[in-house]
């Protein structure tokens, strides 16, 4: 797999539009940076490679037409495409003086939308070619992440893109799918890889403690707060900080982070002093916060900040090539921790774990196979795998119902056949009345 396509950076504080637009793009095989203010795309300027940009015009505080002006003179070889409900001749005539190539009128259609970025990035003489990357099969390109597989290979074109930028990632999936491997990723592969990466559940962190935990408190803020002391963002000043479980953040702690995000500045608890910071935040969550958005427990003006990109993990189910690769990765893993116990798995019981769902996913898989290391006495065999794993017959659901239960309710059926006459009951039954009697007791 090639990575061929231009990075687009997409400018509209309308959010229906934001997401039409990456849907228009996503289906031409770009790749788009979304941002819902003229500040956030340039914070996205300033540390990202973009090949065209794409604003509206009327935006709320700064609008589109001055983020034109600057983008023309401290970013001339980029593209500048703009669409707009409000057009005039006054303002396309303004706008093209501020170094758009082109301008859309909303509504437009796909197909406008597609000959104006094509025409955008035509003109482009002077942009950069991106590098076409290949991943060569089973090659272990990330660290502890491994695959070959088209729903791997697009996770990792995705890290390729925004590994050298300090872009807002937000990383979801299934639990077990291995979203902090994809956030270590992001940071270790990158030019900040020397920088600090800090991992925080902010589910384990409890409700009360999150604000002081993640942005430090002063001396006296509360009680036992004896010292001056850093949160994790001064921790991880320069590199990446991952907040895993983003969901589980308090409403209180959702409006600090996205200031954070917004102005790149912080305050500690009890403090009313403002603190610069310079970070990549990249969050991670199983939930669906647009639910959670729905339930009042997610700011949706946050979601937005924290996708500027979103990389999506796909489950174990949907990479079932790759458990082969993954399975020789943990064999590898334990043989070495548990001393020689270097072992191979037999075709059979391989077979077995590729037919399972795995639900879950590679941590699920990575316990089985540290299970097979300690227990198989030479190479891992069916035998050696857990009972679950291997074929079931799954019964009607009468054959597997006690007998006494069973005749008891056929002996109700002949009861309510016989319009409750015991006599001609137990004669269908083939037994005495007594016997009947004795039963119904």
């Amino acid at each position: 797999m090639y990575l061929r396509k231009e990075n687009i950076l997409i400018v509209d504080d309308d959010i229906d539009i934001l997401e039409l637009l990456q849907r228009h793009l996503k289906s031409m095989d770009y790749h788009s940076y979304k941002a819902v203010s003229v500040k956030e795309a340039l914070f996205i300027l300033k540390d990202t490679f973009i090949d065209l940009l794409i604003t509206d015009i009327q935006m709320p505080e700064i609008d589109g037409l001055q983020l034109l002006k600057f983008a023309n003179e401290h970013y001339p070889e980029i593209p500048k495409l703009v669409v707009t409900g409000y057009p005039s001749v006054e303002g396309t005539l303004e706008v093209i003086k501020s170094g758009a190539i082109d301008y859309l009128t909303k509504p437009f259609t796909k197909a406008e939308l597609k000959e104006a970025i094509e025409k955008a990035l035509t003109q482009n003489v002077k942009r950069k070619q991106v590098t076409s990357i290949q991943l060569k099969s089973g090659e272990n390109i990330y660290s502890d992440m491994v695959g070959a597989s088209e729903a791997f290979k697009k996770v990792t074109n995705i890290i390729e893109r925004v590994k050298d930028n300090k872009a807002t990632v937000i990383v979801t999936g299934e639990s077990g799918t291995g979203k902090e491997l994809v956030a270590r990723a992001i940071h270790y592969s990158g030019k900040f890889s020397r920088e600090p990466f800090i991992a925080v559940n902010c589910s384990a962190i409890p409700e009360n403690l999150q604000e002081a935990e993640l942005f430090g408190y002063i001396k006296g803020a509360f009680t036992g707060a004896n010292e001056n002391r850093n949160g994790f963002f001064q921790a991880a000043e320069g590199g990446t900080l991952f907040l895993d479980e983003i969901g589980t953040a308090s409403l209180a702690v959702q409006a600090k982070l996205l200031r954070a995000l917004q102005e790149k500045e912080i305050t500690r608890v009890g403090s009313q002093k403002i603190e610069k910071v310079d970070i990549r935040i990249i969050a991670a969550t199983n939930a669906n916060l647009r639910e959670e958005i729905k339930s009042n427990r997610f700011r949706e003006d946050l979601y937005y900040r924290l996708t500027v990109v979103e990389i999506n993990v796909p489950p174990l189910r949907e990479r079932k090539s790759d458990i082969s690769i993954l399975t020789d990765k943990f064999l590898r893993k334990y043989g070495i921790e548990f001393k020689d116990r270097l072992l191979r798995i037999s075709p059979e019981a391989l077979q077995i774990l590729e037919r399972y769902n795995w639900p879950g996913n590679i941590r699920e898989l990575e316990n089985i196979i540290q299970r097979a290391v300690i227990m198989a006495d030479g190479s891992i065999e069916v035998k050696d795998l857990p009972e679950f794993l291997k074929y079931q017959i799954n019964f009607p659901e009468n054959e597997l119902r006690p007998l006494r239960a069973m005749e008891k309710e056929y002996i109700l059926q002949v009861l309510a056949h016989t319009k409750g006459n015991k006599t001609k009951a137990a004669e269908i039954l083939q037994i005495d009345r007594k016997t009947l009697r004795e039963k119904l007791k």
